[in-house]
């Protein structure tokens, strides 16, 4: 079984299992905290012999791969760096260094495989996201000036520190410059200059910053709390220097590790960057090794529940609900799809804007498996993949795509140079190019390999050759996209288009994988032109609503994608695999191959204007009509050319395909929460999310509501690490207020002042990350400064104003509650009783209460986004609950069906009875854990 995971044979390596329950979760928190949403990643566990003779040489990811990246946009003014020139500052923007992070180039170097592991925990980064949090914040301040930014050019910090960040930062004007150690901000006074000049730590920035410029700089940065410091100017002269002005100067302070140092570095530019002399390998080409084939003897139904079960297919849930998938507002597609959130998404898609239909989509593709048997082919099909994902965003054209390529391999193992040499060429000379798609950036790791000794005995375990493709896109409207969730409306038919023109190669696929299967041929993209006229027939399809659902073939072939559709929609299914009985393919290839291809949902009523579509771009030869959806029931009935092989039960495929993560959240969390989750699945009476208001809702749009001349003024007011402020503030905007953006450095230097102000906003994200109870840090900040204080105090007892805590906020809100009139008996906020970060879309009832801010929405009941780990309400006494029923308890968390429940997941966080919203006694003040403010547009609904 996948979870019953083997020890590691060395002692100083971390196992599987613990890298699966911990590695996600690190990951996860640095990114919620930081605030942008994560959408798409990929899961692989992998390991085989890499040799019949030797069998402790082993293909697998001793060392894991984890990938982080994203897509944004950017103003055309800021495209392009500035020209620098003699005179102007070089700044450093974020956190100081500190003796951590010296050997990340080092360790993703080819040689690396074969050193100590000294050099591998000195590239482990020290992770501050509130810190990178601030940077983004001075960054945003600066870009929105627009042709008026003070920032003249800007790089980031990575590989070689400072040391390589600082010099190319001046280098491509063909200038100088001179640096000074004690100006690099060190929160560790002993480092050597090597140590302070070559340190790793990615949370910071360096930019050029014109000096006349400095102080509106300087401003935005205090206005912030971020960190920064000028450590240096541009000169004429091509020479860099790095001179120690403290024993120069003969300053008091004395730094020990660099004490007497006068200049560590003194050279000209030309040294640094000129052209180095091409590096020549003798690449061996791998040894074919004999496989064996074995016949096709294979259970279907012990296949498909063992495919299930492969980590690579089944349920991510254990993954994705631990990271924050609706910060910034603007998230039209996430990994859950339809009323029950089944994480079955082809990619992720936000909206450009909170008053635009057009966004970007994103997208992952990966085949390593493949690569052990044919490497060029793994690299074509990741491409590939990721095109059949990103196709569900309706795109408009191929050329469109661009991709961040990220290659990882261990290239002092024999074979694998010649491996990575020949997919690189076949990726990005050959297969690229006649997409018409661009690969502008990307990342490699050459390491990838963990050697040791044990009892003796030599063991070795190296990455396949792994390309992982993250493809990024623009999408005219962001409506057209279609997801797995099946529509019911009509009589319907399953269509899968096989772009493989009928070939099913079994090579490397999950089916080969859980039964030890060495099938020699892998699947291919034999033709790159059936892409482009794949996503010219997607588009065209999208445009006229022809599609009513969408997934792509990948791991675990056609069936899972069957699947996966039919968990997602809670339904029957009729599939029926047509074969040629006279050839020697079967009905296990069909249905088990990864070829290139996806499922399409059509009306039987127009399936002869689909049909004429593809036949339109030539691919009519590769429709094949695979079976009906049925509403409601759960019988999968698998027929082979009319005849009946085998009939399943959904729900216990679906426990099959959930296994893995039950198992794990299981381990890593409160398990009972664990249990609640899987036995979801028990209830097939389960209505999923619904929506049902007592309101009435305008059909108008941000702009026809914003006429409105004399606006109220809100404040959206934030703290550090706050990062759910823009979102509230187009919520507020589009509701007609004026929302003004105010932080607490405002307010303490008399910059704003909150009597100026109708209403009050405290935003969600991680104010003082570091602080146990979350925004009661941000509280303190206000009870102990006594300015502060008595001006929230008399903004919360002024009868014309109102406030709004939301997630962070709310726990602010609770932690000021001495100031806030009739709000003493609101509870603490303590962690989730699943002991993790919990962000889910779930149903909330708005209740009988005095909040102004939720009048006459009573008894209406509508999912909406939650993301908080510590959302659980704790009140002092029974009776305070009971005291506040009809005029302060505002919102519940309600199950599927409607009521009020302490049960996971419907109540993410286990708050006593349900209790999510509060208000204070006269309704002024409302404080919920909730996001509706990531939720104001349709389009921005998970379902």
């Amino acid at each position: 079984m996948p979870w019953e995971l083997k020890p590691q044979n060395s002692p100083r390596l971390a196992s599987a299992l613990q890298i699966m329950l911990e590695g996600p979760v690190g990951a996860a928190s640095y990114n919620n905290e930081f605030g942008r949403p994560n959408l798409a990643g990929y899961f692989r566990t992998f390991e085989i012999s890499a040799s019949n003779d030797k069998p402790n040489l082993r293909f697998g990811y001793h060392k894991p791969i984890m990938l982080a990246g994203g897509v944004g946009n950017i103003r055309e003014v800021h495209a392009l760096k500035a020209r620098i020139s003699e005179g102007m500052l070089v700044v450093i923007l974020g956190g100081p260094s500190m003796l951590i992070g010296l050997g990340g180039g080092a360790a993703s170097s080819l040689d690396s495989g074969s050193s100590e592991e000294k050099l591998d925990f000195a590239s482990v980064q020290r992770a501050n996201p509130e810190m990178e949090r601030r940077c983004q914040e001075v960054i945003d301040r600066c870009i929105s000036k627009g042709i008026n930014n003070p920032i003249v050019s800007i790089h980031d910090v990575g590989a070689g520190g400072l040391s390589n960040a600082l010099p190319e930062l001046v280098n491509d004007a063909g200038l100088g410059a001179e640096f000074y150690l004690d100006s690099i901000p060190t929160d560790e006074l002993g480092l050597s200059p090597m140590e302070l000049w070559c340190n790793e730590a990615q949370e910071r920035y360096v930019l050029v910053i014109e000096e006349d410029r400095f102080d509106e700089f300087e401003a935005i940065c205090s206005r912030e709390r971020c960190l920064f410091s000028v450590v240096g100017h541009v000169t004429n002269n091509p020479q860099l220097k790095l001179s120690n002005r403290v024993s120069k100067n003969e300053q008091k302070k004395e730094y020990p590790g660099y004490a007497g140092c006068s200049d560590p570095v003194d050279m000209p530019m030309k040294m640094l960057f000129s052209n180095q002399s091409i590096s020549v390998r003798n690449i061996s080409r791998k040894r074919d090794i004999k496989k064996t084939v074995y016949s096709d003897d294979l259970d279907i139904r012990e296949a498909i529940n063992r495919v299930l079960k492969l980590p690579a297919v089944s349920d991510k849930n254990f993954l994705i609900t631990i990271g924050d998938r609706s910060v910034g507002g603007q998230v039209s597609r996430d990994q859950m799809v339809g009323p029950w959130q089944v994480a079955v998404a082809d990619a992720g898609i936000t909206t450009g804007g909170y008053d635009v239909f057009c966004g970007e989509a994103v997208a992952i593709g990966e085949r390593s498996p493949i690569s052990v048997i044919n490497a060029p082919a793994s690299g074509r099909m990741a491409i590939a993949e990721a095109i059949t994902n990103i196709a569900s965003a309706s795109i408009d054209d191929l050329s469109d795509v661009h991709i961040c390529a990220n290659w990882m391999a261990s290239i002092n193992d024999e074979g694998q140079e010649s491996d990575l040499y020949n997919t690189v060429k076949a990726v990005a000379l050959e297969f690229c190019p006649r997409l018409g798609i661009s690969i502008p950036v990307g990342k490699d790791s050459l390491s990838m390999s963990s050697k040791w000794t044990h009892d003796e005995q030599h063991y070795a375990v190296s990455s396949p050759l792994s390309l992982v493709v993250t493809a990024f896109s623009r999408v005219p409207d962001v409506r057209l996209a279609v997801n797995p969730l099946l529509d019911f409306s009509d009589e319907t038919e399953l269509l899968l288009i096989d772009l493989s023109s009928g070939k099913m190669r079994l090579g490397g696929s999950a089916l080969a994988q859980v039964f030890g299967r060495n099938y020699q041929t892998v699947p291919d993209v034999d033709d790159p032109e059936v892409l482009i006229r794949f996503i010219g027939a997607m588009r065209a399809l999208t445009k006229d609503n022809l599609v009513l659902a969408y997934h792509d073939r990948s791991d675990g072939g056609l069936i899972v994608t069957l699947l996966e559709m039919a968990f997602a929609s809670r339904c029957s299914m009729d599939i029926d695999i047509d074969i040629d009985i006279d050839s020697t393919d079967s009905c296990l290839a069909s249905l088990f191959n990864e070829e290139i291809g996806a499922v399409l949902q059509v009306s039987s009523k127009k399936m002869n204007h689909v049909l004429q579509v593809f036949s339109d771009f030539h691919l009519f030869q590769n429709v094949k009509q695979v079976g009906k959806p049925y509403k409601g029931g759960e019988n999968i009935v698998l027929k082979c050319n009319g005849d009946i092989l085998v009939e399943l039960r959904r729900s216990e495929l679906h426990k099959s395909w959930s296994g893995l993560s039950y198992r794990m959240q299981s381990l890593r969390d409160n398990p009972v929460c664990a249990d609640q989750e899987f036995d979801r699945l028990n209830d097939l009476d389960d209505p999923g999310l619904s929506l049902s208001l007592t309101f009435p809702v305008p059909n108008l749009s941000g702009r026809d509501i914003c006429i409105n001349v004399n606006k109220p003024r809100v404040a959206i007011l934030r703290e550090q690490g706050v990062n759910g402020h823009v979102e509230m503030a187009a919520a507020f905007d589009c509701a007609g207020f004026s929302a003004v953006d105010v932080t607490m450095s405002d307010l303490l230097r008399d910059h704003q002042n909150l009597s100026d102000f109708n209403g009050l906003v405290a935003c969600g994200g991680f104010s003082f990350g570091d602080v146990l109870g979350a925004g009661l840090g941000w509280a303190k900040s206000i009870l102990f400064n006594e300015k502060l204080k008595e001006m929230f105090y008399e903004f919360f007892n002024r009868d014309s104003s109102f406030s709004l805590g939301v997630c962070n906020g709310c726990q602010m809100m609770t932690g000021l509650k001495e100031l806030i009139p009739d709000a003493e008996m609101w509870p603490k906020f303590d962690f989730n009783l699943s002991g993790q970060f919990e962000s889910r879309f779930v149903m909330v009832e708005v209740v009988q209460s005095e909040s102004i801010l939720l009048r006459d929405m009573d008894g209406s009941k509508l999912p909406v986004s939650v993301a908080h780990g510590e959302g659980r309400a704790v009140f002092e006494s029974a009776e305070n609950i009971n005291s506040m029923i009809s005029k302060q308890i505002s919102l519940k968390f309600v199950d599927n069906y409607g009521f009020a429940t302490s049960a996971y997941p419907f109540n993410p966080n286990g708050s006593e009875n349900g209790i999510t919203g509060l208000c204070a006694a006269d309704g002024r003040v409302t404080i919920m854990m909730p996001h509706p403010e990531r939720n104001f547009r349709t389009i921005t609904n998970s379902w």
